[in-house]
């Protein structure tokens, strides 16, 4: 049973990629983390002796701090955020057992370069329809929550790219984008190795709109349509992404909760 500071795998692997999910941090030694370097879902690197830095960042928000093993180091690192005013929680277990429920865990080596303030940054072309908004809300839930994304020309989008550090997603001759039959969100789920029954879901019925191919999955239709209201409702780009997070937030939680649930009108009556 946990302590009432802990969090189990099963409680946070329900919470990542909700927007209800906390800040998760990595304060293991460099020694276990170089062993197995991978993250848990939206998680980020810190060292446990400067933890005091994030309460900044951490103020109002729920935190879980996980190190190898759960123990020491995660634990000390919680019991300063809570000092510092942050509700903070540590993993039981730590890595190793998130590792051994066999969860998802991003490899780091797949993450692009962080900024100085230590998030990603990531450019495509403007007006965004399908992919285009599916793609940040995928990195923002499960890789990074900070992560920052620019919109322009497609005409410029690889020379913004260069000139500001960028990392271009869904457009032609990059490594985030379309492969075959495959969208750019199917890519970085296995890229990413964020494979999962709710997630592989969501990717058919992203590809069924973004390629024209409701026949992939009837949800598709919909998604499309929904997709296009948001473009027309919104001119500017990343108020439309804003928006789209629900959007995506919501079809998520249908495919990890609701596919069997059905609903009709009138509900069914009590008749003599």
């Amino acid at each position: 049973m946990p302590s009432p500071t802990e969090i189990t795998v099963s409680q946070l692997s329900r919470l990542v990629g909700t927007s209800d999910a906390p800040a998760i941090v990595d304060v293991s030694l460099d020694e276990a983390f170089d062993a197995d370097p991978r993250l848990i879902p939206s998680s980020k690197r810190h060292p446990f002796d400067q933890i005091e830095s994030l309460a900044p960042e951490f103020a109002g928000k729920r935190v879980v701090v996980y190190c190898h093993k759960g123990l020491k180091l995660s634990q000390g690192a919680a019991a300063v955020l809570r000092d510092l005013g942050i509700v903070a929680e540590t993993l039981q277990g730590g890595f190793v057992a998130w590792r051994d429920a066999e969860l998802p865990l991003v490899p780091v080596q797949k993450l692009p370069q962080a900024t100085e303030k230590g998030r990603t940054v990531w450019v495509t072309r403007h007006r965004p329809k399908i992919d285009r908004i599916a793609c940040p809300w995928l990195i923002r839930r499960f890789v990074d929550p900070q992560a920052q994304f620019l919109f322009v020309s497609p005409s410029e989008v690889l020379a913004v790219a260069e000139k500001f550090n960028a990392t271009p997603f869904d457009t032609e001759d990059v490594f985030w984008s379309h492969r075959g039959e495959k969208c750019t969100f199917d890519t970085m789920i296995e890229e990413f190795s964020l494979s999962t029954e709710p997630l592989e879901r969501l990717a058919t019925i992203v590809r069924g709109a973004d390629t024209n191919r409701h026949d992939l999955a009837p949800e598709a239709a919909g998604l499309l349509a929904a997709s296009l209201g948001l473009s027309r409702m919104y001119r500017d780009d990343l108020e439309q992404l804003r928006a789209g997070m629900l959007l995506y937030d919501a079809f998520y939680r249908w495919c990890r909760d609701a596919t069997d649930e059905g609903h009709d009108w009138p509900a069914a009556s009590t008749r003599n």
